[in-house]
């Protein structure tokens, strides 16, 4: 007789994404951490979102593992690179408006075309 074990199969380390946090920056805002990508660890920190502020890196969501307090895996939301290879449009067209009705240089209504 065979009995199942309750445990689940060890995830696959070329595409696992998991987060280990180990310490709190020094302003108590971010959090130090170790990230295991696929074979590859790296060292960094993250802090959450604030509106208005650039973002540097990834976007990421942790979900916590039911057998340790500090490990997370990663589920990336956004990854940090420009699309484009362009900056960000960070004026609106009603912002560009606007500005133009105030600083753009006035035609001379007697000038010819």
């Amino acid at each position: 007789m065979g009995s199942e074990s309750s445990k689940k199969a060890p995830a696959d380390p070329r595409t696992s994404d998991v987060v280990l946090v180990y310490g709190r920056s020094d302003d108590g805002k971010a959090y130090d951490v170790l990230r295991q990508r696929g074979a590859e660890i790296e060292a960094g920190s993250m802090r959450p979102l604030d509106d208005g502020k650039p973002i540097h890196g990834e976007v990421v969501r942790l979900k916590a593992r039911d057998d340790s307090a500090v490990l997370f895996d990663v589920e990336v939301h956004h990854d940090g690179r420009s699309s484009t290879g362009r900056p960000a449009k960070v004026a609106s067209d009603q912002y560009r408006k606007g500005w133009d009705s105030i600083w753009a240089k006035k035609r001379d209504p007697h000038t010819l075309n």
